[in-house]
Order: C-alpha cells, then sequence, then structure tokens
C-alpha cells in the first residue's frame, strides 16, 4: 500500500502465506553502527525460530445510538474525548469521493492512510486525489517522499498522530481514509512498530544475497512475520530481517500495542459492483497515463525502486519492455487489484468492526449500541452542521456517489459527535 511503509510493504500482500524452501546457512556478520542489543548472529533452518506472538485484540468500535434517535445532550458526565473517524474499505470502492463530501459537511481535512499515496510522483497508479479534489477540501499525509525514500511504520505513524492531533485541535473530530490496513490498525489500535533506525550496510547485504533467500530466511527467524509478507517483497522482508538484526527479537514479537486515548467510529465501504468499478479503475488508468508515468518513475528512480514492482507500475514496466502488450497488462493489472481487494475485506473482517455503509448501517449500529453514545461537542465553539457543496460527480470506480451513503456517514457521525 508500500513498500512505502516499510513495516508493511505494497498494500496488495496482505495475508499471503509464505513458500518455505530449503535453506542454506547464511551468516551476516556486520553489526548495525550505534545500535545495541543481541546480533543477529547466524539465521539457519535451525536457529531464530522459537519466538511466539501474543494474539492481538480486536479493535473495537465506538457505540453509536440507533440512526433515527435524536443526537443526546453533552453533560457533565458526557465522555468528552476527542473522536476520530475512520472511512475504510478496499480499493476503488468510492473512499475518495465520499471521504471529501464528509469532510465538506464537517469542515474537516482528509487525513490519507494509503501506503503508496504517500510518495510523490505516483499519482496515477495510485489514484491520488486529483488537484481538483484537493481544492475542495484540504488533503493531509500525501506526497511526504520522493519513492527511492521508503517510510517507515513508526515514522508514518508519528506524522499521521501529528496531523489527527491538528485536528482534534482544531475540530475535535478527525477524518482518515484509506485502505492500507496495517496503517489503519496502528493508529486507532496503537501499534507499536520497534523504533530501529535502517541500517543501509545491513540492506546492501541482504540484497546480495537476493529475496529469495532472505524471505526463507525470516521464515525460519520469524515465521508469523513471514506468513504476512510476499515472498517478492524485498522491502517488508529486509525490514524485518532488519529489527530481528538490531535487537534480537523477532519483529512480530515486539508489535505492541498503546490504544490511543480518542473515541473511535469505524465506518466501511463495501459496494456490491466492485469488480465492475475495478474494471473501469484499471483501463481509466491506463488511459489517464499510467504507463507514461511509470516511464518517468523509472528514469528518475530507476529500476531498482520496490515502489515500481508494485500493483499497476509492475504491468506498465513489463508493458514498456515488451513482455506484455496493452490489453494483457490490463488484465494483469485489474486481476492483481481483485485479488488485492480481497485481501483488505479479509482484513477489515478480521482485524476491525466498521458500521458497513449501505449494508443497514442503521441496524448495526442499533445492535452495537449501549444507549449512551454521547460524543464531545467541536472545540473551540465549533458546530458540526451541513455545509453546501456536498455533491460528487463520479466514485473512484467510476460509478455516481451515492447520497444515501453520505447520510448514513453523517448519521452515524452526529450521533457520536454531539
Amino acid at each position: 500500500m508500500n513498500p512505502g511503509i516499510t513495516e508493511t510493504g505494497p498494500a496488495e500482500n496482505w495475508g499471503k502465506e509464505t513458500a518455505r524452501d530449503p535453506l542454506a546457512r547464511v551468516t551476516l556478520a556486520l553489526p548495525p553502527p550505534g545500535v545495541t542489543g543481541a546480533p543477529l548472529r547466524a539465521i539457519s533452518a535451525r536457529g531464530l525460530n522459537q519466538w511466539q506472538t501474543a494474539p492481538q485484540p480486536l479493535l473495537r468500535p465506538v457505540s453509536v445510538s440507533h440512526a433515527t434517535a435524536p443526537p443526546p445532550q453533552p453533560d457533565a458526565g458526557a465522555d468528552r474525548r476527542p473522536v476520530t473517524i475512520a472511512l475504510m474499505g478496499p480499493t476503488a470502492s468510492g473512499k475518495t469521493d465520499l471521504a471529501i463530501a464528509l469532510a465538506e459537511a464537517l469542515d474537516l481535512a482528509v487525513l490519507s492512510v494509503d501506503s503508496r499515496q504517500l510518495y510523490r510522483g505516483m499519482e496515477v497508479g495510485t489514484a491520488k486525489p486529483t488537484a481538483a479534489q484537493r481544492r475542495r477540501v484540504r488533503h493531509d499525509l500525501l506526497d511526504l517522499r520522493d519513492p527511492d525514500q521508503p517510510i517507515n511504520l513508526q515514522e508514518f505513524a508519528e506524522l499521521a498522530k501529528a496531523a489527527i492531533a491538528a485536528e482534534h485541535q482544531r475540530r475535535g473530530v478527525a477524518l482518515l481514509v484509506g485502505g492500507s490496513g496495517l496503517y489503519l490498525q496502528a493508529l486507532l489500535a496503537g501499534l507499536a512498530p520497534p523504533a530501529v533506525p535502517p541500517q543501509p550496510a545491513l540492506r546492501a547485504q541482504l540484497a546480495a544475497l537476493g529475496q529469495p533467500l532472505c524471505h526463507g530466511l525470516l521464515a525460519k527467524a520469524d515465521p508469523t512475520a513471514a506468513a504476512r509478507i510476499m515472498p517478492a517483497d524485498a522491502v517488508r522482508t529486509q525490514r524485518a530481517l532488519e529489527v530481528l538484526y538490531a535487537t534480537g527479537r523477532p519483529l512480530s514479537s515486539q508489535q505492541g500495542q498503546r490504544p490511543p486515548d480518542w473515541r473511535i467510529l469505524e465506518l466501511g465501504l463495501n459496494p456490491p459492483d466492485l469488480s465492475q468499478r475495478i474494471r473501469l479503475r484499471t483501463r481509466r488508468m491506463y488511459a489517464d497515463g499510467l504507463v507514461e508515468e511509470t516511464a518517468a518513475l523509472l528514469q528518475r528512480f530507476g529500476p531498482a525502486c520496490p515502489l515500481l514492482d508494485t500493483m499497476g507500475y509492475a504491468e506498465a514496466r513489463q508493458l514498456l519492455s515488451g513482455a506484455l502488450d496493452r490489453e494483457q497488462a490490463i488484465a494483469l493489472t485489474e486481476r492483481r487489484t481483485r485479488q488485492y481487494a480481497k485481501r483488505q475485506r479479509t482484513w477489515f473482517r478480521r482485524r476491525h468492526r466498521p458500521l458497513w455503509l449501505g449494508e443497514a448501517a442503521a441496524t448495526q449500529a442499533l445492535k452495537l449500541s449501549d444507549g449512551s453514545a454521547a460524543g464531545p461537542s467541536a472545540k473551540n465553539g465549533a458546530e458540526f452542521t451541513d455545509k453546501p457543496g456536498t455533491e460528487s460527480s463520479s466514485g473512484s470506480g467510476g460509478q455516481p456517489l451515492g447520497g444515501d451513503l453520505l447520510q448514513e456517514a453523517l448519521t452515524l457521525a452526529r450521533q457520536v459527535l454531539g
């Protein structure tokens, strides 16, 4: 979503199981500069595979009242903690358009949680909000670095928390929008990744070993982490080995949780016509210049840039090299996108509990309600009222954004905000 965030890597890699090939013993002798702790020593088929990872608790959504009930009045005993709304869903589900309409209605900024939209120059292939969309409402957490400067999860989390805090100070509520599940979980459940700085010399050694061997080493040393990382994902594999080497402990055993002191409302999009949306988006991306964008990124950052092996860009590269014709590249991108969307939906079902908009969200709210969902008023005297200009011409999959979805989202948000 990614090589963007090095702890999480390409978004389309969630949920894949790793192949475990026989391994030769490999020793990495170079200690990381300035880092204390046990060195990696040797990772082998018979070493460093003894750690276990405690199960992570599921994130619970904030309780909300029935959608038709009058909003509760804040009182002296009301929970006045700030609110974070998280709009999530698979790729091409219409998150961008709904987020903009919701942000306009509530006077909020859109805080992006997308692992590839973090990078400058990756506009078409990541379906980044257009210049026109970004003029309608302020967007944050986009275009943070060039594609050859990966951001790790800890760095992203710090930037995101600062943006959330600014919105909490301004309005008492922040709006997160994205489909990168692990990044959302890092913010909403307070995942705490290890603070290990990048180790360029070690990464060079790992790159020289080759990705198949490195991923196999990780499977022996940290099978939990390896099971979450695709065998071809060099960025995440190297990061997991880097953490293991620097600390002497597997990455999966160090990802603790410190839940934030916010109230959280998770909203989900999962349209029934997602396959059609993906088909339309894929063709539109190629028509809008994905191949030309890929060529420009290759010229500037070179073929070794991991982000250029992610969904869409990898197929465009094969088209540029002559390995695929245009229709083959489009078909392969569409297939990979559908597979990615399936993994996203699985992630959100297992790791989050959003109220799915368009799927009887009011009924879900009633079932989950404890009857006491009073939220804080906006800080500094701001009031949450509708603003004009909440219409949107199309969803990110090329389908119109339904006004009913916006009204559902606003109804649920107002119950929490009070």
